[in-house]
């Protein structure tokens, strides 16, 4: 009748409310920014710093975790992102959401419009391996040779229609205005582009098409050709990534080739295979959903650091 659990000295009820708000308030800020020589926390150099603060006399690392989990906050974890700096951002990415659902300037595209998504892979590498890479077995994965030689390196240069599923592509020594001008002239002298009303290009502001400079000069090489620009820092708006990443998990990873030529055949082929199934990409983000993921992105920046968890 007189039994009672120990209570472990890290037992949540023995710290008041005012450490926990001061141990995850530490765990939302940069170590950079606290004097501490860390990149990123982990929950044990956060209990670490708490102690030697003075916020609490002793506590663990499994705590700390837990407090932290309850809110999902996660200092151990980063993500890589770019914060739109364009101030016309919302306009021309708006343009190109447009697009993906079929409308420009408010009205609906024509059955003899068309919509292309280009860019460039850069530095594709021939990583010949010192030894053959080994199948898959019962029992085994497959084994690649952690050495290689460098057998030269190739852009692979790509458009993507958008709304047909078709795929043009071509391996070029570099990047560059003439490469660029040699992709459009493969599509746009193909049917239906050669005679369709209008073909929209969506590129990003490489230098191989940047500025109106590009876009006046895709009208002179094609007449019934429109550049639309992405926002400076908005890859992921271009259609065509999406395909440059199922190239680079299918064709390009692991590395295994004996020169360039190797590459360049795999790739050309991957292309006519690729069509043998592909389907339009199911864009469902719309300008309606930029709006609102701006909106929470502005909000967020003028947050108070004090409520920013």
């Amino acid at each position: 009748m007189g039994w009672k659990p120990d209570r472990d000295a890290d037992d949540p009820r023995l710290f008041p409310p005012q450490v926990v708000v001061e141990v995850k308030a530490l765990a939302c800020a940069l170590p950079s920014e606290q004097g501490i020589p860390l990149s990123r926390f982990s929950h044990a150099d956060i209990a670490r710093e708490a102690i030697a603060r003075g916020i609490v006399a002793s506590i663990s690392g499994a705590t700390v975790w837990r407090w932290l989990s309850a809110d999902a906050i996660k200092p151990w974890r980063i993500r890589g992102w770019i914060f739109p700096r364009d101030p016309a951002f919302a306009e021309k990415a708006g343009r190109v959401l447009d697009l993906y659902q079929g409308i420009w300037d408010g009205q609906p595209l024509g059955p003899d419009d068309y919509v292309i998504s280009a860019d460039e892979k850069t530095s594709i590498q021939a990583r010949h391996r010192i030894h053959p890479s080994l199948p898959p077995a019962s029992g085994r994965i497959a084994r690649v040779e952690f050495e290689y030689e460098r057998k030269g390196a190739l852009a692979y240069l790509a458009a993507w229609d958008v709304r047909r599923a078709k795929v043009f592509g071509r391996c070029e020594a570099s990047t560059g205005i003439e490469a660029h001008h040699r992709l459009v002239d493969q599509v746009m002298q193909a049917e239906p582009y050669r005679s369709a009303r209008r073909v929209f290009w969506v590129t990003d502001n490489g230098s191989s098409h940047r500025g109106e400079i590009s876009v006046a000069r895709l009208r002179e090489w094609h007449p019934n050709a429109i550049q639309v620009h992405t926002p400076v820092h908005a890859s992921w708006l271009n259609q065509v990534e999406i395909y440059f990443s199922v190239i680079q998990r299918k064709v390009l990873t692991p590395s295994d080739f004996t020169d360039t030529s190797a590459i360049e055949t795999r790739l050309l082929e991957f292309q006519n295979h690729y069509e043998n199934y592909a389907k339009p990409f199911e864009w469902r983000f719309t300008r309606r959903d930029l709006m609102e993921l701006l909106a929470r992105i502005t909000a967020s920046a003028r947050r108070p650091l004090d409520q920013a968890g």
